[in-house]
């Protein structure tokens, strides 16, 4: 995700979308043949995937590079085209309509900014089948959908392990724009370094962008100069966060993919997406004729309860304690067991009860989240 770019940018972005989208294939069954239905994205031999960042950023868009790499593998013989910077403007639908040009029925848009050009070239193409990463749609069409996970929950126990570690008892939150899943992930990593310790600071500071690595490293700097010593972040490239917290000497908490090779000393543990299982799955229900009235024809939401939440836990630092790992261990079972990092009370930074004691939020209440919970130092804005 990056902020709109246009004119001649936008043009290079699409040119350079056409020249750089990979190709590789996957296993449409004889039954499942256009032919035999008429179906939105029935017997596919072309899949599409566009993604807003490069595929090695460590990060969001690796993740989505990694999912694309499981579809290719899933289906040998249908042709996967890829294509990474696109940005979230016009460029998005030029790039997906080439796609569809060259004969993709199935289309991945995996940036929260494409859902509007998703939107409009499944529109245009009612045969193909869309599928937006993180959206929401009401009412979907007949060849539209929308997926994710509930990110929040392993966030939530990866708070417990920055709580756990803090000796300032101050946390950094670096975030990109305060869309209503970062403030949900933002206020459940309080939550959860709250339940360690209740007295936590977490200050979370925006960079109004989804990669900018020049503002990342100032917001690093002035974290660490308030005397934060764990920083975790909200931003789809992790890698100069990361590096820069580890250089400081000071604690980091990862997000969107393993990036625990960069910090050897300093990593606690993070959270990740593991796209493959999912985007098979979605893949194959377009492809054998059946999206339509699916599963995945509406607002697809996963969380760990259902077993099937593609944003897991990343793997645990040396430095965590085995009572830490234990703390975690016991929040996981409780989350996989129907638990919610949100169940009541809730309490905003103003003092207001957002969520009332033993009462738990639906998962569309909290993708709809618009606040900042107490303990967190920042502003919505």
């Amino acid at each position: 995700m990056q902020h709109l770019r246009r004119g001649r940018l936008a043009l290079a972005a699409a040119s350079l979308a056409l020249l750089t989208a990979c190709s590789s294939a996957t296993s449409a069954t004889p039954e499942a043949s256009p032919a035999a239905s008429g179906a939105p994205g029935a017997g596919a031999t072309t899949i599409g995937v566009i993604a807003v960042g490069p595929k090695d950023d460590f990060g969001y868009n690796q993740a989505v590079y990694q999912g694309v790499e499981a579809l290719r593998e899933s289906f040998p013989d249908v042709k996967v085209l890829d294509a990474y910077n696109i940005p979230e403007d016009d460029t998005a639908a030029t790039t997906m309509e080439s796609m569809v040009a060259q004969g993709a029925t199935v289309l991945f848009a995996t940036s929260y900014g494409h859902l509007d050009a998703a939107k409009k070239v499944a529109a245009a193409h009612p045969d193909v089948v869309v599928v937006h990463q993180g959206g929401l749609l009401d009412p979907a069409p007949a060849n539209m959908g929308t997926y994710f996970g509930s990110v929040y929950e392993p966030v939530y126990v990866a708070g417990i392990s920055a709580g756990a570690a803090t000796k300032s008892g101050k946390l950094g939150y670096v975030y990109a724009i305060p869309i209503p899943q970062t403030l949900a992930n933002i206020n459940a990593f309080t939550l959860g370094a709250q339940s360690v310790r209740p007295d936590v600071e977490v200050i979370a500071v925006p960079t109004t962008s989804w990669c900018d690595p020049a503002t990342q490293a100032d917001r690093v700097a002035s974290l660490l100069s308030k005397g934060v010593d764990v920083v975790t972040q909200h931003q789809d490239c992790t890698k100069t966060i990361i590096e820069a917290t580890e250089a400081a000497g000071a604690y980091t908490v990862g997000y969107h993919a393993d990036a625990s090779s960069l910090a050897p000393k300093g990593w606690l543990t993070g959270s990740e997406w593991s796209w493959g299982p999912l985007y098979t799955r979605i893949a194959q229900t377009a492809i054998d004729g059946t999206f339509t009235g699916s599963e995945f024809n509406g607002n697809y939401r996963a969380n760990m309860a259902s077993g099937e939440n593609p944003f897991v836990a990343s793997v645990i630092g040396p430095s965590v304690s085995e009572e830490t790992k234990a703390l975690m261990a016991a929040a996981t079972e409780k989350l996989t067991g129907g638990g919610s990092p949100f169940t009541g009370p809730v309490v905003a930074q103003d003092g207001t009860v957002k969520v009332p004691e033993g009462e738990t939020p639906s998962i569309e209440t909290i993708e709809q989240m618009d606040y900042f919970v107490k303990g967190v130092t920042g502003t919505v804005s």
